[in-house]
């Protein structure tokens, strides 16, 4: 499919991304570009990656195709490191999660005779690091690509094409959208994650070893996701602020009604809250998001 790939950044996303591109077969040549030497050491003793370097000059030489798979925050200094080593025609695309502001760091750029698609799989885990990554990670999940409108069609569809090489399906939306979105599907629940694991450590201090010995699914859900990457959310937050704080906002009116119904004991408010919301799982799970199984699929051991 492409001569040569380049990935930078080889945490989850990215090792999990090279993990399918091989088995795929989507490239004669793959580079992987990571500043950490462990990193670098880790995909070369495990056979990853032969061609795992700290040198991001020669992981994007000649490269067809460069995924920038590193936080947010690391993007200007990645493309201020790369823009005068990409050749003609290059495709630049990403994995991630807020897309205005990150579109706004690279069209300060100017870069000239290359293609930047940015997409955005949305497929991941709690784990994080190379160790963390497999092929089937993207297998029947969405990527949002987000093209600008003077992109060019063949480049969109070679970014299309991929992705979906490596099992994902495919979505065509623009910036705006994407990080609107977002904010509520995965930005929010995150934020919420984050508090609700503090607030129950926070308000139950001198009962810590009791609250984790007895934490029931609900809370034991909260902390899976709350145990994401700190850095990557870190830059999330900040880089799609505007919507998150929106998203926050409405959380908190919602959060209020509730808390009036339940001080005032109105039985038929909180029914009425709590079927609204079984219909929208019923809703995700027919969509394919999700599984119908009890306990959301996990198995016995």
């Amino acid at each position: 499919m492409f001569k040569k790939i380049s990935i930078i950044g080889c945490g989850l996303i990215g090792s999990s991304i090279l993990r399918a591109a091989r088995k795929k077969k989507a490239s004669k040549l793959i580079y992987v570009y990571d500043k950490s030497k462990d990193v670098v050491s880790f995909l070369k003793d495990k056979k990853l990656c032969e061609n795992a370097t700290n040198d991001i000059t020669s992981a994007v030489k000649d490269a067809e195709l460069v995924i920038i798979a590193s936080p947010l925050g690391s993007y200007k200094e990645i493309f201020l490191l790369i823009k005068d080593h990409l050749k003609k025609g290059t495709i630049i695309t990403d994995t991630g999660s807020v897309k205005k502001e990150v579109n706004k760091i690279v069209k300060g750029f100017n870069l000239k005779n290359v293609s930047w698609i940015p997409s955005h799989p949305i497929a991941g885990t709690e784990e994080s690091g190379p160790g963390a990554g497999f092929a089937e990670l993207f297998e029947k999940r969405w990527c949002i690509i987000s093209p600008e409108e003077n992109a060019k069609k063949d480049d969109i569809e070679k970014v299309k094409k991929f992705w979906e090489l490596i099992g994902s399906k495919t979505k065509i939306m623009s910036l705006m959208e994407h990080d609107n979105i977002l904010s509520l599907t995965s930005h929010l629940p995150h934020a919420i994650a984050y508090n609700i694991v503090r607030s129950v450590v926070k308000n139950g201090d001198n009962l810590k070893d009791e609250i984790i010995k007895y934490s029931a699914g609900g809370l034991r859900d909260f902390t899976r996701i709350a145990s994401s990457n700190p850095i990557t959310w870190r830059d999330v937050f900040i880089d799609n602020s505007e919507n998150i704080l929106k998203a926050l906002d409405s959380f908190t009116d919602n959060l209020e009604e509730m808390k009036k119904a339940i001080r005032e004991k109105n039985r038929d408010k909180l029914i009425q809250i709590f079927s609204s919301t079984q219909e929208i799982r019923k809703e995700v799970i027919k969509a394919g998001q999700d599984t119908d199984k009890p306990d959301f699929g996990r198995k016995k051991s």
